[in-house]
């Protein structure tokens, strides 16, 4: 599974403007068309590699792309047919029609197959789930090999719906942009490998993938606390907090101090009893405060939260802490990155609705706070409607205490200063870099060793 780094993500709504804005600049529609049935066609004379094809054509635009494909593909000598669902319904895919010189053979039970299947049927254009009788015909393809335009039919671009295709992706051609689906679950399994072709749309930067991890050296001025103070306060369960304060220091922390713990996990990190509470959060020369891994919902862990907002320090709040600051979060100005995984989410924001997307932007503006929306797609929203998806991530993380180890990685980039949605962002691509080292066996403890 793959994603392309640092690319436009458009829910269908900014696809439909951006297209519009292409009209409105000089490039028409049809030239978009005939564009991305273009690239669909170099794709898929490149993944028959002289094996016959087999297009099927929806009624709209994404068939549309189809008939264009066909077209050039012919022009090429392919061996290349056409299935239709029905007759084409927009003026665009009518027109595209009209230039493919082939036969149209009805999508049906006796639709007979090709080794490879190019799915044009409806793109991000569906509204509702595929018929159960469509579903059946699409079976009988499930076996070939599977290009598919835009999105796999049967998929809500948006990601809003958990629909699953009858037809899964081998690759998916992502036209213009990328869609929520090809990067939510459960969507962005169906879609396979997933490859962008630009068409000539403008795509805005809001919404886009991770960019590639780069590890920027210190510069020649630099010294442990130029490159960032953490302080991490540890809950009743220590060993979550000595994680994230190993974690601190290996995404490249200066100074990490573990309060409220008298076990470093690392020689070079200040381990200190609950006496120095007050007089750490005090410190100008702490960066980032850690707040939440390990403890559990308490009244102490509201007490050193409520004392943690009221210090004006840059926050990572995790767990319990999430909910515990959420009264005061939007009132108290300073940056902060909340790191809650599906259930802690779901409990701090039980009004949030729609894609995973949606849930964490709307989660982003109420607390005002960067929300890392961890999981296997994992999400990070800033408060201005900056998003960065991180599918795919590494599937060895689903393991106890690496949550822990992410919040520290959050303490460390965040206690640098600067941006607090580019240091989240900076946090996840660590974490998951990491992880991709280490691979199979994984544990929680292996991330924070060198």
């Amino acid at each position: 599974m793959s994603v392309p780094a640092d690319a436009p993500i458009l829910t269908v709504k900014a696809m439909r403007e951006a297209e519009a804005a292409c009209a409105v600049q000089g490039t028409s529609l049809s030239e978009l068309m005939d564009a991305a049935g273009a690239a669909v066609a170099d794709l898929a004379w490149r993944m028959a590699a002289g094996a016959p094809i087999l297009i099927l054509c929806g009624p709209g635009n994404n068939g549309g792309d189809g008939y264009v494909a066909a077209r050039l593909l012919a022009a090429r000598g392919a061996q290349v047919r056409v299935a239709a669902l029905a007759d084409p319904a927009t003026g665009l895919a009518k027109a595209a029609r009209a230039l493919w010189d082939g036969p149209v053979e009805p999508l049906d039970g006796r639709t007979h197959p090709a080794p490879l299947i190019v799915d044009a049927l409806f793109g991000v254009g569906l509204s509702r789930p595929l018929a159960d009788e469509l579903e059946t015909v699409l079976a009988h393809f499930s076996d070939r090999r599977i290009l598919a335009v835009d999105v796999p039919s049967g998929v809500d671009a948006d990601g809003a719906a958990d629909w699953i295709p009858p037809l899964r992706a081998d690759v998916t051609l992502a036209l213009g942009a990328l869609k929520p689906a090809h990067v939510l679950l459960p969507s962005a399994q169906a879609c396979g490998r997933v490859l962008l072709a630009p068409i000539g749309i403008e795509a805005g930067r809001k919404m886009r993938t991770m960019p590639r991890t780069q590890t920027q050296p210190p510069d020649a001025s630099a010294h442990k606390f130029t490159r960032g103070m953490v302080l991490v306060f540890a809950g009743p369960m220590r060993g979550a907090a000595r994680l994230t304060a190993a974690a601190a220091l290996r995404a490249g922390a200066g100074y990490v101090v573990l309060d409220g713990s008298d076990q470093a996990p690392l020689s070079a990190i200040i381990a200190e009893s609950d006496e120095k509470f007050g007089e750490r959060l005090n410190d100008p020369r702490v960066g980032a405060v850690v707040i939440g891994p390990g403890f559990p919902a308490s009244d102490e862990l509201i007490f050193d939260v409520e004392a943690a907002l009221d210090s004006g320090k840059s926050l990572v709040l995790d767990a319990a802490a999430i909910d515990a600051a959420l009264p005061r979060l939007s009132e108290t100005p300073r940056k902060a990155i909340l790191t809650p995984h599906e259930g802690e989410f779901a409990r701090a924001f039980p009004q949030a609705y729609g894609s995973k997307i949606d849930r964490a932007k709307a989660a982003a503006v109420r607390t005002q706070a960067v929300v890392i929306y961890k999981g296997a797609d994992t999400i990070i929203a800033a408060p201005d409607g900056r998003v960065a998806a991180a599918w795919p991530g590494s599937p060895w993380l689903a393991t106890a205490g690496t949550g822990d180890v992410l919040a520290g990685a959050c303490g460390a980039m965040l206690a640098r200063g600067g941006d607090a949605f580019d240091a989240a962002v900076a946090a996840v691509g660590w974490h998951i870099a990491r992880a991709a080292r280490i691979g199979p066996g994984l544990v929680a403890d292996d991330i924070i060793r060198d």
